[in-house]
C-alpha cells in the first residue's frame, strides 16, 4: 500500500512539474507571437502601400493641433524610416517554413519594394529629400536601418537604388543640424557612408561624438544640448547611435573620444535606470517632449537585448516580461490605430493635445524601436527563458531586489 501510495505520488509530482514546464514554455511562445503580431500590425500598412507606390495615397496624414506649418510631405519619410530601424533586425533573420517566417519573408519583400520608390523620382512614393531640415532626421534612421541590417536591406538593392540613396544621403550636408541630439543624425549619414567605403565627412562625425561626450552628465545621462531635459532622448536618439557610431568607427579605425567600451557601459547604466522606470502595472511615466513617441523610449533595453547583452544586474526573461506588460498595457487600448491601422496621435490611445509642433502621425512609429529584440531567433534565451518579475514587482512586491547607486562612468 505504501509503495502504491508513493508511486502514485511520484506520478503526480512528474505530471505537476511537466505541467509547469509546458505552461512556461507556452508562454514564452506567446510572448514572442504576440511581439511579432504586433510587429506586422505596426508594418503592413506602411510596408504594403509603399511597396505599391501607394502610401502617400492611401495613409491620412494626421498632424499636431499646433503643427509648425513645415510641408506635411515630411510624415511619410519619417514613418518608413523609423519603422525600417526598428523592423530591421528582424527581417535580417533566415527564411523558415513558419508561420513567422512566412510573414517575415513577405515583409522583406515589401521593404526592398519601398527602399527603392523612396529614391525613385519616378515613383509616387519618392520621399521628401530636399526643403526641409527634418530629413536630416529620417534619413538617419533608413541609414541606422542599412546598418541594422546590411545584408539583408542593403546589399540586395539595385546598383541604381544604390547610387540614388548615396547621392540623396550627401546631399544632406546642406542641412545645419540643430545643437543638440541632431548632430548624431548627421553623424549616422556619415557612419554609413563610411561602413560602404563612400567619401564621408569626418569633421561631421567627430563633431557629433565629441560633443556628445561633453555633454555626458553622469549616471549614465547625457544632455540633449547644453542643458539637461527629463524626457526619453537618451533613449530615443542618444544612446543607441552614438553607440552604433563609435563601433563603426572603431571597426573602421577611425579613432574617435569616447570608445565603443565606454558608451555601452553609460548605455547599460541607463538601462538599470530605465527598467526600474517600468512600474508593477506594466506603466512607465508620462514625462517631457515626444511622449507620443510611445515605446520607443525602451530602445536602449531592446538593442542591448538584440545586439550587446543586457547589465549583469538583470536577465532576459526579467526584461522581456517587463516590455511584454508595458506593450501588452499600452495597444490593448482603443485608439492607437486608426481604422485604415496606421497610428494616430497618442501616448495611450488617441490623444491629440499630447503631440509637439514637430509631431506627425509618420513620426510616431519610433515606437518600432522596441522590437529589435525579434532579431534574436526563436530559441535564444531572451525568447526561452523563463518570465521573471521586474525590478518595480519586486520592490512593491515587498521582495529582494538590487539596491541601486550612483555611478559616474566619465571615463
Amino acid at each position: 500500500m505504501k509503495k502504491t501510495t508513493f508511486q502514485f505520488g511520484f506520478v503526480l509530482l512528474c505530471f505537476l512539474i511537466s505541467l509547469s514546464l509546458y505552461s512556461q514554455t507556452d508562454k514564452m511562445k506567446k510572448d514572442r507571437a504576440y511581439w511579432v503580431d504586433m510587429l506586422c500590425k505596426l508594418s503592413e500598412p506602411v510596408l504594403y502601400n509603399m511597396s505599391k507606390g501607394e502610401l502617400k495615397k492611401n495613409m491620412a496624414v494626421e498632424l499636431s493641433p499646433t503643427w509648425d506649418g513645415r510641408t506635411k510631405n515630411v510624415t511619410y519619410m519619417e514613418a518608413f524610416g523609423r519603422l525600417m530601424a526598428g523592423v530591421a533586425p528582424w527581417l535580417a533573420l533566415p527564411d523558415d517554413e513558419t508561420s513567422e517566417g512566412k510573414r517575415r519573408k513577405q515583409m522583406r519583400e515589401w521593404a526592398l519594394l519601398s527602399y527603392a520608390n523612396a529614391v525613385n523620382p519616378d515613383s509616387p512614393d519618392y520621399l521628401q529629400w530636399t526643403g526641409s531640415s527634418q530629413v536630416l532626421v529620417d534619413a538617419a534612421y533608413i541609414a541606422n536601418s542599412f546598418i541594422r541590417a546590411p545584408k539583408a536591406l542593403w546589399e540586395p538593392l539595385d546598383q541604381v537604388t544604390k547610387d540614388r540613396y548615396v547621392k540623396e544621403f550627401k546631399s544632406l550636408r546642406t542641412i545645419k543640424p540643430a545643437y543638440n541630439n541632431w548632430l548624431l543624425f548627421r553623424g549616422m549619414v556619415e557612419v554609413f557612408l563610411l561602413s560602404i567605403g563612400e567619401d564621408y565627412d569626418g569633421f561631421a562625425l567627430d563633431v557629433a561624438i565629441r560633443k556628445m561626450n561633453e555633454w555626458y552628465l553622469g549616471d549614465g545621462w547625457y544632455g540633449d544640448g547644453p542643458e539637461f531635459s527629463l524626457d526619453y532622448y537618451n533613449g530615443y536618439v542618444i544612446h543607441p547611435m552614438l553607440v552604433e557610431i563609435v563601433e563603426i568607427a572603431e571597426q573602421k579605425k577611425k579613432p574617435s573620444v569616447i570608445s565603443l567600451d565606454l558608451a555601452l557601459r553609460r548605455m547599460q547604466r541607463y538601462n538599470e535606470l530605465i527598467e526600474r522606470l517600468i512600474s508593477p502595472e506594466g506603466t512607465f511615466p508620462a514625462v517631457g517632449r515626444s511622449m507620443t513617441y510611445r515605446m520607443g523610449a525602451f530602445q536602449t533595453l531592446a538593442l542591448s537585448a538584440w545586439k550587446y547583452g543586457l547589465p549583469e544586474s538583470m536577465s532576459e526573461g526579467q526584461v522581456r516580461s517587463a516590455l511584454t506588460a508595458v506593450m501588452k498595457r499600452m495597444f490593448s487600448m482603443e485608439g492607437n490605430f486608426n481604422k485604415e491601422g496606421f497610428l494616430q496621435l497618442g501616448f495611450v490611445g488617441h490623444q491629440t493635445n499630447l503631440a509637439d509642433y514637430y509631431t506627425n502621425n509618420g513620426s510616431l512609429y519610433i515606437t518600432s524601436l522596441v522590437f529589435l529584440p525579434l532579431g534574436l531567433s526563436a530559441d535564444h534565451s531572451f525568447w526561452t527563458s523563463p518570465a521573471q518579475e521586474w525590478t518595480s514587482q519586486k520592490a512593491w512586491g515587498g521582495k529582494a531586489f538590487p539596491k541601486d547607486y550612483h555611478q559616474s562612468i566619465a571615463k
